[in-house]
């Protein structure tokens, strides 16, 4: 699925194929809580890097989190004017890259159910806002985001 998304100022504009759309994995972790999640939460979806298109390039920044006392090597890209989070990409895996749902101007397909994941780092003033098919991870769920939208018939769909 052809994914456009922008920030919030209109400076970045950037498409990219997503393997990965259904807006339905909620992670609760600090670095995505500070970084991008008004609602305790960031939602990250799956694509592929080499369909990255990107107009207004000159306007990110980059973003390297703290993990466990080491700087991470994935690179959180962030508009440098008005500080959206656009997506993450990790050299580890270079050829997924993982944009916001937040900054995503595509209809998203509507998920089936939630998983909530690192649920061990949520803050405490965040209310986990579960349905009865949603699933609770500590930390990782077991399935990628590519094995649950299989998993669900889902994968490339919108």
């Amino acid at each position: 699925m052809r994914l456009e998304g922008s920030c919030h100022c209109g400076a970045v504009r950037f498409s990219v194929e997503a393997y990965a759309p259904v807006p339905y994995l909620r992670c609760y972790c600090s670095i995505c809580r500070k970084t991008a999640g008004g609602g305790g939460y960031a939602i990250n979806l799956g694509a592929r890097a080499d369909t990255l298109e990107i107009r207004g390039e000159d306007n990110i920044t980059v973003f390297h989190a703290t993990v466990d006392g080491e700087q991470s090597p994935a690179e959180r890209r962030f508009c440098a004017r008005c500080g959206s989070a656009l997506w993450v990409w990790d050299p580890r895996w270079p050829d997924l890259l993982h944009p916001f749902a937040s900054v995503i101007d595509t209809p998203l397909p509507d998920p089936p159910a939630h998983a909530h994941m690192m649920l061990g780092s949520k803050a405490s003033w965040v209310r986990v806002d579960a349905g009865p098919d949603d699933t609770r991870h500590d930390r990782y769920p077991p399935d990628s985001l590519e094995e649950w939208h299989r998993a669900h018939g889902l994968s490339g769909k919108g």
